[in-house]
């Protein structure tokens, strides 16, 4: 399950002209005929020293994937605010699963925290919810859906690159074009890499000359452990905890970007649910408002939003992550009732009369919003947790 929201201005821009020629000749950018789409990556992939031969059957029978670009749009899910979303991704099943998963490859977990510093629990709940451990890796063809995400103009400059690694791939021998099938944004295997992350942080974790995210726990689990540390996981440090706050705390200090030591939230009246708070920065996040669950999130759970844009997936996995390893389950409180699509969509175009970024209108509650939502309650006098409540739509 992936959430990409990594558009640059430049896509923006192409989404509303015509096509770009760029050097080599017929490299389109996105957009245009298919048909010459393609034929323009074909003359990049032979200017970038590539063979013709193979680069003849990399493309041979690639097609553009309706069923990709309808995924593509189909991300409601995301809307979900946090507890909701979490009690649909985390199910007794999958905690008794991953248990049994950690068991069944202790060896796999222990090289992991050794080699990689990155704790079970962490892969394991990418592992449940990108495949449900293996089980459900996804059918489109990863060619096809790679190229299809190219040629449109949302996010050309994401995908485009994986065209080309995918051919990297090929030549390896780690990639046939016409039977590798992953997720509809193009990543394959267990724990759902792009072709560029296989490139760079693959590993052959158990030793058979291949790297098999699709067949192989080792190699999926370590290649993953790779990649966050790659992406800047600090080794055996914590991630998210859970804690209480008080009723008077001042909720503007809240947020992602305003992390400081435990030693001042706890001044303020804050309070680690279980265990001890780490000597790190911590910032105080409130996925549904002051009434509802809290946590402290450490350095290393900024190196979530690498994997995933969505701020409700990466705090679930985190959090899912912490119950795999032992941690309670949290304490829902009784959050004021958030916004619908319409609603949010309305709050969204609001801010942004107002002058505020939220990014694209999509009803999603991303940073963007959170942080307008947060300096408008400010401006209004009302409690500054970044939770919309239809009490500031009205008021707005």
């Amino acid at each position: 399950m992936r959430f990409f929201r990594r558009a640059s201005v430049l896509a923006c821009v192409l989404a509303l002209s015509s096509p770009v020629l760029t050097s080599p000749a017929l490299a389109q950018d996105c957009g245009g005929s298919f048909s010459q789409f393609v034929a323009g990556l074909k003359s990049e992939a032979v200017s970038k020293g590539h063979s013709a031969a193979a680069v003849d059957r990399f493309f041979a029978g690639v097609q553009q994937d309706p069923a990709v670009l309808r995924a593509d749009r189909r991300q409601g899910v995301f809307q979900m605010p946090f507890v909701d979303f979490a009690r649909r991704l985390i199910s007794q099943n999958r905690i008794d699963n991953g248990k049994a998963n950690r068991q069944r490859h202790a060896d796999v977990f222990a090289r992991m925290e050794r080699e990689y510093g990155v704790s079970p629990g962490v892969l394991l709940a990418f592992w449940a919810f990108e495949t449900d451990y293996g089980q459900v890796q996804g059918d489109f063809n990863t060619l096809n859906a790679l190229v299809t995400l190219s040629h449109d103009c949302r996010r050309p400059e994401l995908f485009r690159p994986q065209v080309f690694a995918a051919l990297d791939l090929f030549e390896r021998g780690n990639f046939d074009p016409r039977t590798t099938t992953g997720a509809w944004a193009g990543e394959i295997g267990m724990v759902q890499m792009l072709p560029e992350d296989i490139l760079t942080n693959g590993v052959d974790g158990d030793g058979d000359g291949q790297v098999s995210l699709k067949t192989s726990p080792p190699d999926a689990l370590l290649s993953g452990a790779n990649m966050l540390r790659d992406l800047g996981w600090r080794a055996g440090e914590p991630w998210l905890q859970e804690v209480t706050v008080p009723a008077d705390l001042d909720w503007s200090l809240t947020g992602l970007d305003q992390p400081r030591p435990p030693s001042d939230w706890q001044a303020m009246g804050v309070r680690v649910r279980d265990g001890q708070a780490a000597d790190l920065p911590a910032a105080l996040i409130l996925p549904q408002g002051r009434k509802g669950p809290a946590f402290f999130a450490y350095p290393n759970f900024n190196v979530y939003f690498e994997w995933n844009k969505s701020f409700v997936y990466v705090l679930t996995a985190a959090y899912f992550a912490n119950r795999l390893e032992g941690a309670a389950v949290f304490d829902a409180g009784t959050p004021e009732p958030g916004l619908g699509d319409e609603e949010m969509k309305q709050l969204q175009r609001k801010l942004r009369a107002r002058g505020h970024d939220v990014g694209e209108i999509d009803g999603i509650l991303g940073a963007g919003t959170r942080n307008a939502v947060q300096q408008v309650q400010q401006e209004l006098g009302l409690p500054a947790d970044a939770w919309p409540t239809r009490d500031l739509l009205n008021r707005l």
